[in-house]
């Protein structure tokens, strides 16, 4: 009985998503920017994933079935150069999410389209219907309209300007809290 109590429990699927992860530097400066956020404007829910540019959107996949997922971030990053990205300011959708606006480039497209045909193709993940935009949240969810605003006001003008080389994809993986790295593809030129 345990064991097939067990056996349900490992098929029940769970939540991933692709991402490119910027370095060290600047992920302690935009975490800083999500701080300021959950302190001042009660927006805590960006806390929860280290800061990113999403690629492929969360979707659900049984983790018994890892190794397919692995094998499509291997595929996809193998197909990849290392490449620039720019960071530059804030920018907002609506009045619910304040982000580090990516200043969105060939490079970033093509990384982008290629890893969702490969996880569509690998996976069956149908892509993303909306437009590609490219950004860092800093506020979103939990960011109340009422104080967006105030929100905005502080960080349209916050000075931001940053470079990183994106040497890989990531996958992450939500605990049931929090979005953790789970496995990491280097591109091309990194092996």
């Amino acid at each position: 009985m345990e064991s097939h109590r067990e056996g349900l429990i490992s098929q029940t699927p769970q939540l991933f998503f692709v991402a490119i992860l910027p370095d060290e530097q600047i992920q302690q400066e935009v975490t800083a920017f999500k701080l300021a956020a959950a302190e001042q404007f009660g927006s805590r829910h960006a806390l929860k994933s280290p800061p990113h540019i999403t690629l492929i959107p969360p979707f659900k996949w049984s983790a018994d079935e890892m190794p397919v997922i692995q094998e499509s971030l291997t595929a996809a990053a193998s197909q990849l150069a290392p490449f620039p990205i720019h960071l530059q300011n804030f920018d907002h959708f609506g009045q619910r999410v304040i982000f580090v606006d990516v200043k969105t480039d060939e490079s970033l497209v093509n990384c982008y389209q290629l890893t969702a045909n490969v996880f569509h193709q690998h996976l069956g993940i149908t892509p993303d219907t909306r437009p590609f935009h490219a950004h860092m949240t800093v506020a979103f969810k939990d960011l109340q309209r009422k104080v967006f605003r105030d929100a905005w006001a502080y960080f349209s003008q916050q000075p931001y300007d940053r470079t990183f080389t994106a040497h890989a994809l990531t996958l992450l993986k939500h605990t049931g809290q929090k979005w953790e790295v789970l496995e990491t593809g280097l591109m091309n030129n990194e092996r």
